[in-house]
């Protein structure tokens, strides 16, 4: 899947994209056919830059109940036939997700949509998911013999259907299915489950990796031959080398992580690292300065695991670097640095920035950093990357910074964050946002009483909602 093209900050679709909170608010106040379409625009090609990490459908499903938007993009977009050629579920995901929710609000109109598309559609499971949590059971027993008919009664189609019922995010329907009386159903899932249970029990049967009493050398040449099969395995080969290795070993350890194979020196520096043995940041810095990519890459993986003083002290010395290690180094001082810190995390999240820009992958740990160490000067820098990144994990901890070190942060985003798409960016809102405006009182109690927010946002909605609150 091709990066999605994200539209400028202050658009109606690059807010709508984003999850912004102002999103919502810009297009309740649109004229509806513009609000409708970008965000069918935003649902139909999902904006996220990692599906699984971000939320976006309950924030959009919220978005069509408030513009009473109706669901004809979206079905075209489904029973495409591009549905058919194109499987990624990235394609389909997100509106399918976006149904669930709007069926859960008791849009009847989604309900059947979802019931549709997992009888015929490429993404069918995911409906099936969908249709797990929000139908009925008569509604679920009801596409048994559509599902099933995917798997053809073969042994090929057994096993299919068999790893279907066994990989099944919501087992639900599969339960349900496995009641019935009917031998072309009930049977046949049954034996499935049988099946996905016997191979769960094969495998653990049959496992791979290092064995007990295994050496030293030994869990260096797994090391090596998982890089040999494109699998790095030199952290769990580290945890390995933690349960075998003795004082004995220290020496070859140590040589390991200074000349060994690509696999063994990666080993060696993280089970060095965890075991705070006082040679490697030195073995750490020769490796980024003269190791393969791999060494250098698993070298500055090992410094960010480290967890005492030491690291910390190397790390002032290191910041200044330009490379990963540098960068590292940085993330180092933002985690676990003190106050005297505060001027290089500064120094560090405004290059980042002015070199990078706003989704650079280092600012998750220096506006962290910022925020733990309460650097007032940073919420320009702070606002800045809140407005720009495309990422809401990303905004969401520009958030919690500004929450602690900008004093207009109540009055400002915060009024904005009660319309997030990340529960943890409403929790937060909920905690600090200003409730002498009459929006977000309003909100607020809105927030409370819908069943399909968090738990936690509705207990810190809960925590400001008292009898001096403006009424609505």
């Amino acid at each position: 899947m091709f990066d999605p093209v994200i539209a400028p900050s202050g658009t109606l679709l690059g807010l709508l994209q984003r999850g912004r909170g102002d999103g919502t608010l810009h297009a309740l106040a649109a004229p509806r056919a513009e609000a409708l379409a970008a965000l069918n625009h935003c649902v139909l090609n999902d904006p996220r830059h990692d599906w699984q990490v971000e939320n976006r459908s309950l924030y959009y499903a919220r978005l069509y109940l408030d513009l009473h938007g109706s669901l004809e993009e979206i079905e075209r977009h489904l029973c495409d036939t591009d549905d058919h050629l194109d499987t990624d579920e990235a394609r389909t995901g997100l509106a399918l997700a976006v149904l669930g929710h709007l069926a859960s609000y008791g849009r009847g109109d989604a309900l059947s949509l979802l019931r549709r598309y997992a009888a015929n559609g490429a993404n069918w499971a995911w409906a099936l998911d969908e249709l797990a949590l929000r139908d009925n059971d008569s509604g679920l027993r009801a596409l048994a013999p559509s599902v099933l008919a995917r798997f053809p009664a073969t042994p090929q189609g057994e096993a299919e259907l068999a790893v279907a019922v066994r990989d099944a995010f919501e087992p639900r329907p599969w339960r349900l299915w496995a009641e019935d009386r009917r031998e072309a159903i009930g049977a046949r899932v049954r034996a499935a489950q049988e099946a996905g249970s016997f191979d769960r029990w094969q495998r653990q049967m049959r496992p791979s990796g290092p064995r007990p009493g295994w050496s030293v050398q030994a869990v260096f040449d797994w090391a090596d031959q998982g890089l040999e099969r494109g699998s790095a395995l030199h952290v769990p080969a580290a945890r390995c080398l933690s349960a075998v290795a003795g004082p004995e070993d220290r020496p070859a350890i140590v040589e390991a992580a200074r000349a060994g194979s690509d696999g063994a020196r990666s080993a060696a520096l993280h089970y060095l690292a965890e075991s705070r043995d006082t040679v490697v940041l030195d073995l750490i810095e020769a490796a980024v300065s003269g190791g393969s990519h791999t060494v250098a890459e698993a070298a500055v993986s090992a410094f960010e695991r480290m967890c005492g003083d030491e690291a910390v002290d190397r790390a002032r010395g290191w910041v200044h670097r330009p490379d990963a290690l540098g960068a590292s180094a940085a993330g180092v001082l933002a985690c676990r640095g003190t106050a005297g810190d505060a001027p290089l995390v500064l120094g560090a999240l405004r290059e980042t920035v002015r070199a990078d820009g706003p989704d650079a992958t280092l600012l998750w740990t220096l506006v962290d950093g910022a925020g733990r160490l309460g650097i007032a000067c940073a919420a320009p820098v702070l606002r800045h990357v809140y407005r720009e990144t495309a990422s809401s994990q990303l905004r969401g901890r520009a958030a919690r910074a500004l929450a602690a070190t900008d004093p207009s942060f109540p009055t400002g985003f915060a009024v904005e964050c009660l319309w997030d798409c990340e529960e943890t960016t409403r929790e937060v809102a909920a905690l600090h946002a200003e409730t002498g405006d009459v929006r977000v009182a309003e909100r607020l109690r809105r927030l409370a009483a819908d069943p399909a927010e968090e738990a936690e946002v509705q207990t810190a909605v809960r925590s400001r909602i008292g009898p001096d609150m403006p009424a609505v």
